[in-house]
């Protein structure tokens, strides 16, 4: 059995500082087990499939001949070989080339007959949907695939989506035109000198196609495809030099965590996150990633150093956090997280809107956001001026008005009530802006059906681009409600211990203090997970109640833990009650759907 990467602290906790130490260097190696690498491709069960059929197209043709050879290792397993009875007539240029004719056919089973046969040899029978398992190979696999697939949804079956494997494809990128004409199955047979020699008979075009495979993938492994995974795509443009550095997957864990890619210098160029490291740092080396600029690291880089986590929860936030310590070069972050826009009321008499870097932590009920952007910030601002008379102008107005005022013009239009000129007393002006209070309280049923009775209102007299405004105001009206009501619970919390059960029994602990992860613990299947709980606790990140809004933790962070908490499955171990409760209101934000474009 493979040993872990990491010491852990009794109970299966381990602390998030002593964690990346040792995965920096100063831990003990530790000899990964060969189930940690992949699926070699010996081990790997292709089925190799090649149809006969009336003609060229799925909707127009149908199939005439099903041949199949199962192979694995080198070895093969088994063969499937039957005629299909298309129920038309098959044209006589396709007996010409196949041989097959109706005689031969008319005893024949129909497709409907055939296909679960076939589907139970592939291993296909019952599977689900996307989930690895058999590849199946096919040269010119377009054709082939598009026959079954649409013989599948006939039958109202479900089509299993295996991974699919393209002889044609992958000739074209390790044959070159100098070793052969072109990529055609007999060409290809003669070159790696299949045992049988293609003549569109289903079953020994199959046979050919497992030679023509063999060689295609003992030319490939030199190029790094050597696992299950490298198939994916095997047959995209990958630079060879940077499939060879597959490599550096090899030897990193199958399970959650951070992995940093290193440059020539041992720094650091690029952080991620992932629930399986192995897997994701090898798809890096496929055609999968189409980034330019993180073509450009993997070109560079040299090594990847693995940071293993106990839960995925916590890889997610040790990689907001370092990338917000080491600022990576190949990262994009936001530079500064912590300025993010705010909106809120001033603190006077007379209060109006304003955008604002920063809010106390006592002020935190009667704001919205943060916002990702001023922009935004902005949109959802001008959202509340428009369903309640609030005050535009910025100067600070006393409760009597000065000598010499004058009202503006939002006044003669009806859009506020100038208290500038003593048109509205402390008092009444308080009433006008009791919108605005309950939407920066998350409260927005009336703000959003005064919105969208305008927006309705500009759509029927086809004043399309000024609803679209409104819309779009709206929208970010909704999502710095929804943002405020979800983070204030939490960031008003001194302690949040949860538990999610894991598919492989035992328990998955969570510990947040006012929004910030302050660790995490699992617990083995069959053990009590008390002592776990409480050496998390006793262990557990010290958190000081912040003094500013969502200051104990980047926001992104807060939102992680949030989600966490909103799996289905999760139970409340311990709460510390806050001033904010601990939940999601029936009637508050998140029950109104964010407007799209369209």
């Amino acid at each position: 059995m493979a040993s872990s990467l990491l010491e852990t602290a009794p109970g299966g906790r381990l602390s998030l500082d002593d964690r990346t130490r040792t995965a920096s260097g100063h831990g003990r190696p530790v000899q990964l087990g060969l189930d940690e690498v992949g699926t070699p491709l010996h081990e790997v069960t292709f089925v190799v499939v090649d149809l006969e059929t009336t003609g060229g197209s799925p909707t127009d043709a149908e199939i005439t001949e099903v041949g199949a050879v199962k192979v694995r290792g080198g070895e093969v397993l088994g063969e499937f070989q039957t005629l299909v009875n298309p129920g038309t007539a098959i044209p006589p240029t396709v007996t010409v080339l196949t041989g097959i004719t109706n005689a031969m056919v008319v005893a024949a089973p129909r497709i409907s007959e055939v296909l679960p046969s076939f589907l139970e040899f592939a291993g296909l029978a019952g599977a689900d949907p996307g989930a690895p398992g058999t590849v199946v190979v096919a040269h010119n696999a377009g054709f082939d695939i598009g026959f079954l697939r649409q013989a599948t949804e006939r039958m109202d079956l479900v089509w299993p989506r295996p991974q699919v494997l393209d002889t044609v494809a992958m000739a074209r990128r390790l044959v070159t035109r100098d070793e052969a004409p072109n990529h055609r199955l007999g060409t290809l047979a003669q070159l790696f000198h299949a045992k049988v020699t293609p003549d569109h008979r289903a079953l020994t075009d199959a046979r050919a196609t497992v030679d023509v495979l063999h060689g295609l993938l003992a030319r490939a492994a030199p190029l790094g495809v050597t696992h299950l995974e490298d198939l994916r795509t095997a047959t995209d443009p990958v630079p060879p030099r940077r499939r060879r550095k597959s490599a550096m997957a090899d030897g990193l864990p199958g399970g959650p965590g951070v992995y940093q890619f290193l440059g020539p210098g041992r720094e650091v160029l690029y952080v991620g996150t992932a629930s399986n490291l192995r897997r994701r740092v090898r798809q890096y080396f496929t055609a999968g990633e189409k980034r330019r600029r993180i073509g450009e690291m993997l070109d560079i880089a040299v090594g990847v150093r693995p940071v293993p986590c106990a839960t995925v929860l916590e890889a997610q936030v040790r990689e907001l956090r370092l990338i917000a310590e080491l600022d990576p070069p190949y990262n994009r972050r936001s530079r500064r997280p912590e300025r993010r826009p705010w909106l809120r009321l001033t603190d006077e008499p007379f209060p109006r809107l304003s955008v604002v870097r920063r809010v106390g932590s006592a002020e935190m009920a009667e704001v919205l956001g943060p916002f990702g952007s001023r922009r935004a910030a902005m949109s959802a601002l001008e959202a509340l001026q428009e369903v309640a008379p609030v005050r535009r102008c910025t100067s600070r107005l006393p409760q009597a008005p000065r000598a010499g005022a004058s009202a503006c013009a939002l006044a003669e239009m009806n859009r506020c009530g100038a208290p500038c000129v003593g048109g509205q007393t402390v008092e009444l002006y308080r009433g006008a802006v009791r919108p605005v209070r309950e939407a920066l309280r998350a409260q927005v049923d009336g703000a959003a059906a005064r919105l969208h009775e305008k927006i309705a209102e500009l759509a029927r007299q086809q004043r399309y681009e000024e609803a679209a405004i409104q819309r779009d105001r709206l929208a970010a009206l909704l999502q710095g409600a929804r943002r405020a009501e979800r983070l204030r619970p939490l960031v008003a919390t001194p302690e949040i211990l949860a538990a999610r059960r894991k598919e492989s029994g035992g328990w998955e602990f969570v510990l947040a203090r006012f929004g910030r992860l302050a660790g995490t613990a699992v617990s083995r299947a069959g053990e009590d997970p008390m002592p776990v709980v409480g050496a998390l606790r006793a262990g557990g990140e010290v958190v000081r109640a912040p003094e500013a809004a969502c200051g104990a933790a980047p926001v992104e962070e807060t939102e992680l833990i949030a989600s966490w908490l909103e799996q289905p499955g999760v139970r409340l171990v311990a709460v510390e009650e806050g001033p904010v409760p601990l939940a999601c209101p029936v009637r508050g934000a998140a029950r109104h759907r964010v407007p799209t474009a369209g």
